[in-house]
């Protein structure tokens, strides 16, 4: 395998330092927490549809969706049909709600409708689910630095070293930056996406011989472009059913119940931008997601089937280095590690945000504006920092699935318990906060047990014949079962007491 060159070492550096020093410009004014935190509301729709779209096609994207296509087919485009459904549905039901509270985390919309106990148990809920989610992805965009440094280090410190580089680079980053910061270099990162993704198309078309109409020709009776299956079952993830029910209560619950994106929709300049992005977002990412299944498709006529990649997750770096123009090939690279330095900023920014407004200034009683929330708030972020290089450090290296299915699974743990909360406040105005609480507890317990049976039948084999059944349902499907756990659970808890108007209600 090729290494890099004068030329792709001089493109990594200048590209890192420019972003770096992009991040610290458009982040210096930081006036108080409010605007560390969402840009005091001054991010312009088109700025915030982008950053949303980059957050999503991190290296996750860029690295697992190759890697899909590659084994399989098209059909995770079935999942990309539901994510839009699910934005349009967000955009008119809990969007304007955050937008008439002027909230800073998606969990304040809790508190004003159940109370304090909610948001902090939300909270915490996200911190939790978000910090073992970005782990994967700090994980996964090691995978090509340990490609790179992989001939200059004993083979066991050659994912340490990739992970603690990425690491240490982000958490400096995301101290000085801010949300100006998260959402402007983004914007820039997904640009280099684009010219990266292009690019392979063009070359892998150049590299096959005839070219894209080989390609095709060759992937088609092989079943490759494959996107629609009707199979009405729960246990196949790439289904019709599974793609268009399941990936829109999961997109609703990534968009409008994760501070990750809520934070992002919260910078914008009015609810018509914010609306504006969220939808937007659904399209344009539907659109990159088939073209990187495209370039899927394209490595599997270039490769062959039985190639003997260790995991899917290794065909796309590995043409990477193999085949990329110098000078292209450091873009690229670079383009991997500050894109999920960026996204990696924007979890950490959300974290600290969380902690920041969440649990501290309920807990201390000091206001937003306070200079020392904004010193604290910066605090929260270099725990969080370490917190999740930690977390990508104990993932074990060895592991055949997917990291893009691992990290949506991960997210999907717990998603449904969180909407089913928003939605109890919503639809069901007897609902009080302790049946929100023992509804949203009962949901995430019962989702642990599906997301989690194959572990928990192998070390109590006793529990085998009730776990197998479950351990066997598709990860689209997780989110839905448990947001409709989570609403019977808190519908039949608030049957238990007589009904109380809502905090909002009782608010003059």
């Amino acid at each position: 395998m090729r290494g890099l060159n004068a030329l792709d070492f001089v493109v990594i550096i200048a590209y890192l330092v420019g972003i770096t020093l992009l991040g610290i410009y458009v982040g210096r004014r930081q006036r108080d927490a409010k605007d560390y935190f969402v840009a005091d509301r001054e991010i312009p729709w088109w700025a915030v549809l982008f950053s949303i779209v980059a957050s999503e096609t991190s290296a996750l994207t860029f690295i697992s969706i190759p890697g899909l296509a590659y084994v399989g087919n098209l059909g995770f485009l079935e999942i990309a049909t539901g994510y839009l459904v699910g934005r349009i549905g967000l955009a008119y039901t809990l969007l304007p709600r955050y937008y008439e509270g002027n909230l800073v985390t998606a969990y304040a919309l809790l508190e004003q409708r159940f109370g304090i106990a909610a948001r902090r148990f939300t909270s915490v809920v996200f911190m939790i689910t978000r910090g073992m989610a970005d782990s994967v992805r700090v994980y996964a965009t090691a995978v090509p630095i340990a490609l790179i440094i992989g001939p200059l280090l004993p083979r066991a410190a050659v994912m340490p070293v990739a992970v603690l580089v990425l690491g240490t680079l982000t958490v400096i980053y995301t101290i000085r930056g801010g949300m100006r910061a998260v959402v402007w270099t983004e914007i820039v990162q997904a640009s280099v996406y684009l010219l990266g993704g292009l690019s392979a198309i063009i070359i892998i078309g150049q590299l096959v011989s005839g070219g894209w109409s080989a390609i095709v020709a060759a992937a088609a009776p092989a079943g490759k472009f494959k996107i629609v299956s009707w199979t009405p079952i729960l246990t196949q993830p790439n289904t019709m059913a599974a793609g268009l029910i399941g990936g829109a209560f999961l997109s609703m619950a990534s968009h409008g119940a994760d501070q990750l994106i809520v934070q992002r929709l919260l910078s914008a300049r009015s609810l018509k931008d914010a609306q504006a992005a969220i939808i937007g977002s659904g399209i344009a990412v539907t659109l990159q997601f088939a073209l990187f299944l495209m370039i899927g498709v394209g490595l599997w006529a270039l490769y062959g089937p039985n190639h003997g990649f260790a995991k899917a997750d290794d065909v796309f770096p590995t043409f990477i280095l193999q085949y990329m123009p110098h000078g292209l090939l450091g873009l690229v690279l670079a383009a991997i590690l500050a894109a999920t330095m960026s996204t990696h900023s924007g979890a950490i920014n959300s974290l600290a945000a969380a902690a920041t407004h969440d649990i501290y200034l309920p807990l201390t009683g000091r206001r937003a504006d306070d200079p020392q929330t904004l010193r604290v708030g910066k605090i929260f972020a270099l725990i969080w920092g370490v917190v999740l290089t930690g977390g990508a450090l104990l993932f074990p290296q060895n592991q055949q699935t997917p990291v893009v299915v691992i990290a949506l699974s991960i997210a999907s743990f717990t998603y449904g318990g969180l909407l089913g909360g928003f939605f109890l406040g919503i639809l069901w105005r007897r609902a009080a906060q302790i049946d929100a609480i023992i509804g949203m507890s009962i949901g995430i317990l019962a989702m642990a047990f599906i997301v989690f049976a194959r572990q928990i039948a192998a070390a109590i084999p006793a529990l085998s014949g009730v776990l197998q059944p479950l351990g066997t349902i598709a990860w689209p499907w997780y989110v839905l079962i448990g947001t409709v756990i989570t609403l019977v659970i808190g519908i039949l808890s608030s049957l238990t007491h007589p009904a109380a108007a809502s905090r909002l209600e009782r608010t003059p």
